[in-house]
């Protein structure tokens, strides 16, 4: 296990420790190096204050970031680098922040502050690896485990709540025992996290590498967010052609798709409006008529909850609308799709398809089929066959100058041109599209 330390973050520590100042990098850059992952970001914990510090970095752009809580971000080598004084925390009377810092010389003081042993680790190039919580023995182990009292260190910020079954997903790490009776207790502090930071914790857990485990162990921590998937907890399917509850069906879909916010959200959400669709025949098979159209519906409360953008909010909207779409392998049909969705769009669909496929019976595995519709449209799109109004040969001007006047009937008539091509009834050629509309749609 060994940091690889960028320059500019040498460098750094280079100038503070030249000016009199202890310096190290800390927290989850060192978590990542020692563990073989690269860092997103370095940061630095030091005994300079934050006037200190920028003044041994008077000569480069430095932005008072957080200032209040002892931050400064200095731009070394066009990166951004955190530089914040060693600390302790007052009270945290909102659950979230604390009520005031003090300013520490030690180091120790400012890594006992932090929520996991993982978390808490700091280097420096030339002492090395400073461990005060036996955070390097839970990075070999696998393990969060929260620096001190567990109970202290969730009642003081919730959305460590989250951050620890995060990890758990990110890292593939188990939670210590005691950790984790914590963290399940204190869940409901969850309420008191602005949706933001939820949304943001939920998901980089789902796109982790252990999500699908993560979401089996915790549906009650999840639930604090999105309380409706609590009553697909445990709820039998009835029906041959699954093997796991809706709850569990969903968390092995999430695993089986790639690691994209997009695709990972449509798999939480996709089923949520099963449980209040269900009935059951005759035979005692249950069924779950119309719940796509319900899951929309569900969906169009949660995301906006979640202050999700509007651009994720509207794709998984149509995902979760068309996930159990009966789509054939031929290709007018898929052309339609391409035309409704968009190729990239059609491309997810595809992706959400072979995924809930994937956590189904595999008795009944469509996965062939779903990858027939795929090369074949990879073959419509290699052609550039036309399936979309931009790559019809006439136009709406080409249209008027035949009579047809602007407004709803025009539109209507480059549909009708549109379906004439993706049917194979023309050929995509402006002369012969233009006759065929003075044929069939009684034009002079």
């Amino acid at each position: 296990m060994k940091v690889h330390l960028p320059s500019f973050a040498g460098q750094a520590i280079s100038r503070l420790n030249a000016a009199g100042f202890d310096a190290y990098v800390v927290g989850g850059c060192v978590r990542d190096s020692l563990i073989g992952r690269v860092p997103d970001d370095w940061d630095i914990a030091s005994s300079a204050t934050p006037e200190q510090t920028k003044a041994v970095f008077e000569d480069l752009p430095v932005i008072e970031t957080g200032i209040q809580h002892g931050t400064v971000t200095v731009l070394l080598e066009g990166r951004p680098l955190e530089i914040t004084t060693y600390r302790l925390d007052g009270q945290y009377s909102d659950g979230r922040h604390p009520d005031q810092v003090h300013f520490t010389k030690k180091l120790k003081e400012d890594l006992a502050r932090r929520d996991f042993t993982v978390n808490a680790l700091a280097y420096h190039p030339r002492l090395g690896i400073v461990d005060c919580f036996g955070g390097v023995e839970d990075l070999q182990q696998g393990v969060i485990r929260c620096v001190g009292e567990p109970d202290r260190r969730f009642q003081e910020d919730a959305l460590r709540v989250m951050r620890g079954i995060r990890f758990a997903s990110q890292l593939g790490f188990s939670l210590e025992a005691k950790t984790e009776i914590s963290l399940r207790k204190h869940a409901p502090l969850l309420q008191k996290i602005a949706a933001e930071r939820l949304r943001v914790e939920l998901v980089k857990l789902l796109c982790g590498a252990q999500a699908e485990k993560v979401l089996l162990n915790f549906p009650d921590v999840l639930a604090q967010l999105i309380p409706e998937l609590l009553p697909m907890v445990g709820f039998d399917q009835r029906t041959p052609y699954h093997i796991y509850d809706v709850y569990q069906h969903t968390a092995h879909s999430v695993g089986a798709v790639e690691s994209d916010p997009i695709l990972r959200l449509t798999m939480l959400l996709h089923d949520i409006g099963k449980p209040s669709c269900f009935t059951v025949d005759y035979k005692g098979q249950g069924h779950f008529k119309g719940h796509g159209a319900v899951s929309v519906r569900m969906c169009e409360e949660i995301l906006p909850r979640l202050r999700f953008d509007n651009h994720t909010t509207e794709r998984v909207l149509k995902l979760v609308k068309y996930h159990d779409a009966v789509i054939e392998p031929r290709e007018n049909l898929i052309k339609r799709w391409l035309n409704r969705l968009t190729p990239d769009g059609f491309e997810q669909l595809m992706k959400v398809k072979l995924a809930d496929n994937a956590a189904q019976n595999p008795i009944y595995d469509r996965s062939d089929c779903y990858r027939a519709i795929i090369r074949i449209a990879h073959e419509i799109l290699q052609r550039e066959d036309c399936f979309s109004l931009s790559s019809l040969a006439v136009n709406g001007d080409d249209l008027m100058e035949l009579g047809i006047p602007a407004g709803k009937k025009l539109g209507e008539t480059l549909q009708f041109l549109l379906q004439a091509v993706i049917d194979e009834k023309c050929v995509n050629d402006r002369e012969q599209l233009l006759e065929y509309c003075r044929k069939y749609r009684q034009i002079p």
